[in-house]
């Protein structure tokens, strides 16, 4: 997917734990990646967008994310959308969230109960950072990535944040909506699951001011967002 993995343990774990947390964490992604890269010839979703492939003959899991992404783009009023202006079907924008709610599953299923696990930026968290301390995670500054712009708490019931903007990968959001700039140079939500916090981020990056303020008023989210000139514009939540 582009994008660096890790994972970090609230307790100590034993060597074998760790090799098996991070061997079943490479196999989440690496699914996923296979499945749904664009970069690669041979993947399912390929296929699909060179027409070798018939979307109604795909995979369940390809449907599925497919109307995950077609839910998320009616309940942004088409703002959040799959489907590129140069008619090619992407579905990165949900494929990295369900990548990283499964393998914290796969964790949960090793009997791993605190953990935070970060790809490219996104962030999930459960249990302790350690007894009785909540997990934390940095917000890079979009104009310097070595310098952190602001640290959150993940504490229950938002144990998600998902940052989109430039900084990461470079300009790689598109709309469907009237074009032109963005607001904002950078958005962070944190949300209950990291799929939401994914996708508003991106929405809020695409759609301005109305996609954030609808979603502050339709999701129990908290968001930072850095604008143009560099300020900064939070919700109550993050202000406090």
């Amino acid at each position: 997917m582009g994008t660096v993995l890790s994972i970090r343990f609230g307790r100590t774990v034993d060597p074998a734990a760790r090799e098996a947390a991070r061997d079943a964490v490479t196999r989440v992604f690496g699914r996923w990646d296979a499945r749904f890269s664009l970069y690669r010839d041979e993947s399912e979703l390929s296929r699909i967008n060179r027409g070798e492939l018939r979307l109604t003959q795909a995979s369940p899991a390809l449907r599925d994310c497919y109307a995950l992404a077609l839910d998320w783009r009616d309940r942004t009023d088409g703002v959040f959308t799959p489907h590129r202006a140069d008619g090619v079907l992407d579905l990165s924008g949900v494929v990295k969230a369900l990548a990283i709610d499964e393998a914290g599953e796969t964790l949960h299923a090793l009997g791993l109960g605190d953990w935070s696990l970060n790809a490219g930026g996104d962030v999930l968290v459960a249990g302790d950072q350690a007894p009785g301390l909540d997990w934390v995670a940095g917000i890079v500054d979009p104009e310097d990535r070595a310098r952190t712009l602001a640290v959150v708490t993940l504490a229950l019931p938002l144990r998600a944040v998902a940052t989109s903007g430039s900084a990461e990968r470079g300009d790689h959001i598109w709309s469907s909506g009237s074009g032109g700039a963005s607001a904002y140079r950078q958005v962070s939500v944190l949300a209950r699951d990291i799929v939401t916090a994914d996708v508003l981020a991106t929405a809020i990056i695409a759609g301005g001011e109305a996609i954030l303020n609808r979603s502050t008023e339709t999701w129990p989210v908290e968001v930072l967002a850095v604008l143009r000139d560099g300020s900064l514009l939070a919700t109550p939540g993050l202000r406090a």
